[in-house]
């Protein structure tokens, strides 16, 4: 009998990345596509994808190991919510993107320390326990949700619009893998810089494709844009999936 503790997570590689941010624009175009486009509003789509959410996270805690469908599932639904939500906290509730922002990030970091105080370890690389797993994936939904707000806050509260602030991120990203690799810096620390940054990267591009031309964007439109980043993702998953099994 194979006794091997699995890990349930996947390993961080440029692959992961890539999927992860495919799937976070998902998250900009879908959630505008099912509030805006289809006029379910912000409470409607956070009720349907909240439901989504812990429907596949429960599959995938129940579930050994790693299973690429399922965890990128978990996370677009994730991705999906988190726009909403950040979406009706700034806009419906009138906190505005910044306070919205400083909300998030500071129950980012309480549920971060909550996890570390649990378990004596935040690593997003090498989880095994499904009650470590409960934390990664509400640290992951408030990211996403963060995300979505400080994208925000780059193109409408500093002005720089969709394109810019997409520029302005990239060259971030960039500054955070040269640290990973040339100093030594905190890897778990870079990783969350990086996983709360491509989510408005992922924002703003999403924006890019979905928004009019007179607010910076090209309005392929929201239903267009989600079908195409739909197909996008599936590749990519797929990809994901034939490495996992090949390992």
């Amino acid at each position: 009998m194979n006794t091997m503790i699995k890990n349930r997570v996947p390993h961080i590689i440029l692959l992961y990345w890539v999927i992860k941010i495919v799937s976070t624009t998902l998250g900009e175009t879908g959630a505008d596509m099912f509030s805006m486009t289809l006029n379910l509003g912000y409470g409607a789509t956070i009720g349907i994808f909240m439901s989504f959410f812990l429907i596949l996270l429960t599959v995938k805690l129940l579930l050994k190991g790693y299973h690429p469908w399922v965890y990128w599932l978990t996370f677009t639904a994730s991705a999906i919510v988190g726009t909403a939500m950040s979406d009706f906290i700034d806009r419906t509730l009138g906190f505005g993107y910044a306070l919205g922002a400083a909300i998030l990030t500071a129950m980012l970091l309480l549920i971060l320390a909550l996890w570390y105080k649990k378990e004596r370890s935040i690593n997003v690389e090498y989880i095994t326990k499904p009650a470590a797993e409960v934390f990664y994936w509400a640290a992951f939904l408030i990211a996403n949700t963060l995300g979505t707000a400080a994208g925000d806050f780059f193109a409408d509260n500093l002005g720089l619009g969709f394109m810019k602030s997409a520029v302005l991120i990239s060259v971030v990203l960039v500054v955070v893998a040269l640290l990973h690799y040339f100093t030594k810096v905190s890897n778990i620390i870079l990783f969350w810089v990086a996983f709360v940054l491509t989510r408005p990267f992922g924002a703003t591009f999403g924006d890019f494709l979905t928004k009019p031309v007179q607010k910076g964007g090209i309005n392929i439109g929201t239903i267009g844009s989600t079908a195409v980043i739909c197909v996008i993702l599936f590749f990519a998953i797929a990809k994901e999936n034939k490495l996992e099994r090949e390992r």
